[in-house]
């Protein structure tokens, strides 16, 4: 413990985005006469040159998604200090693994803490898509917009009761949707993935099909599957030909998931009735993007995550990882 506590006490460390106090707290107690050096912005990504002028001064990292963690960035770290890096994320498109192993740098990053927050929004955002909320909103803004009752006008949407949820993911995020969908009484759940997960799928009443046979029967798929370089534009031209020509499309994943022009080109000639989308590639997308055109794509600003509480656990994990890391201790949650 004396030794732990020397080797504490020379420690120096980059958050690249301001977190409230009790964060910054908690790592103190951890790592005791501990520098911490913070990018003064709550809302704005770390400057570029900032990190990288910062590298060869620190012993680890507590970043997030917009941090890239690359051999450029590991070429100027400090090879005999440089420990770990923790980042508040599920997701480490942004952190080079091979080079972070290869220099002996351990991984930390934030699995199972997001999974409820970003099921509620999977299944708020399905709901607003078929259920066509945005534009009711905008219909109450509008003046004389909001007219007489009519039982079939441009608001009448889809309801969930009786349909068939396809769910291209059944890890956490897949199985906790599927909970939630229970009590809306779908007709069937199907699920996809590299393997059938019987012991699961049980319980929540999901039944294991190929992909295609998923995209051809689904009135609702919603994307629940890591992005890697396997899924990138898992759904592209050839996919949306296979789904139903009113069937609604869920993305909660990642955007790389998705070949957006094929998904416009979808959208836009009645390949697909909807799309609801929480992450696309680029983040942010830009202003000017066909997507954000069209009436019937509901597009959110990767906000699976933000709930207070989720927020709190993400950030605390990401202090509990990296002050583990600097001191050789097991992480909670190590990228292996």
């Amino acid at each position: 413990l004396q030794a732990s506590a020397a080797a504490a006490s020379r420690l120096r460390v980059l958050v690249t985005r301001q977190l409230p106090d009790k964060f910054t707290a908690s790592l103190r107690r951890q790592l005791q006469h501990l520098e911490i050096v913070t990018w003064p912005s709550a809302t704005q990504p770390v400057e570029r040159k900032f990190l990288l002028d910062e590298a060869a001064k620190i012993d680890g990292l507590l970043c997030l998604l917009t941090d890239r963690v690359d051999a450029e960035f590991l070429g100027r770290v400090d090879p005999a200090r440089f420990r770990a890096v923790s980042t508040m994320s599920v997701g480490v498109d942004h952190i080079d693994v091979a080079a972070c192993r290869a220099a002996g740098v351990r991984i930390g990053y934030t699995p199972g803490v997001l999974t409820e927050g970003t099921a509620d929004l999977a299944l708020a955002l399905l709901l607003a898509t078929a259920r066509r909320l945005p534009a009711a909103v905008e219909t109450v803004r509008q003046p004389g917009a909001w007219g007489p009752w009519c039982p079939f006008d441009r608001l009448c949407g889809r309801g969930i009761g009786g349909s068939t949820v396809g769910l291209v993911g059944f890890g956490r995020i897949g199985q906790a949707v599927a909970r939630r969908l229970s009590g809306f009484r779908p007709g069937r759940i199907v699920y996809t993935g590299p393997r059938p997960k019987p012991e699961l799928a049980g319980p929540l009443n999901a039944e294991y099909v190929k992909f295609e046979q998923l995209l051809a029967e689904s009135d609702f798929v919603v994307i629940c599957c890591p992005g890697t370089p396997d899924t990138r534009h898992l759904f592209n031209k050839e996919a949306f030909k296979l789904m139903r020509p009113d069937s609604i499309l869920i993305n909660v994943s990642r955007g790389t998931v998705v070949n957006q022009s094929d998904l416009h080109e979808a959208l836009s000639s009645g390949g697909i009735g909807a799309a609801g989308l929480d992450v696309t590639d680029p983040e942010p997308l830009p202003s000017d993007s066909p997507l954000l055109s069209l009436p019937n794509c509901v597009v959110l600003p990767h906000i699976g995550s933000a709930d207070v509480a989720t927020r709190e656990a993400m950030a605390q994990l990401a202090v509990d990882n990296l002050a583990a890391g600097l001191l050789g201790q097991k992480m909670p949650a190590e990228l292996l």
